[in-house]
């Protein structure tokens, strides 16, 4: 079923049990889903070690004071992002960074990352012919000495 997302009053969403939960029932496209994804820290920082590599998911666990389950939870969200894949090696689950996913996240930033750069050229621009203004010396005048 299909739910109106234009309609304000029939679409509040009220999380079970975890916030993770709020977000598995949001119909989103991918870019919202990896921003979504890398909003939270946690998140972030198991994006950060596992771009050192491939790891089990007890491994991604040991930083953090949280249960394995919480700690599996973030993982659902990171792969149904598509920032991560899980694997199935015998009694081994390696988790590992899809780096490719983070192309598209890349391309977004980037269109405003040129055009803030431009915005900040003209910027500087500004301030240093702000600044040659300033710090051009007066004409003095002298005065008449004809006494």
């Amino acid at each position: 079923m299909q739910r109106d997302l234009t309609n304000a009053e029939t679409n509040r969403i009220e999380p079970t049990s975890y916030l993770t939960d709020w977000y598995i029932t949001m119909s989103q496209d991918a870019l919202s889903a990896k921003f979504a994804a890398l909003a939270d820290p946690t998140r972030r920082a198991i994006l950060a070690r596992l771009a050192l590599g491939e790891t089990s998911v007890s491994e991604l666990a040991e930083p953090f004071d949280m249960s394995l389950p919480a700690v599996s939870k973030h993982l659902k969200v990171l792969q149904r992002a598509g920032l991560i894949a899980r694997g199935k090696e015998a009694q081994w689950r390696p988790c590992r960074l899809e780096a490719t996913a983070l192309k598209e996240v890349d391309d977004w930033l980037g269109r405003y990352r040129a055009l803030w750069e431009a915005r900040f050229d003209r910027l500087d621009a500004y301030l240093q012919d702000l600044q040659g203004k300033a710090k051009k010396p007066a004409r003095k005048t002298r005065p008449d000495t004809d006494e």
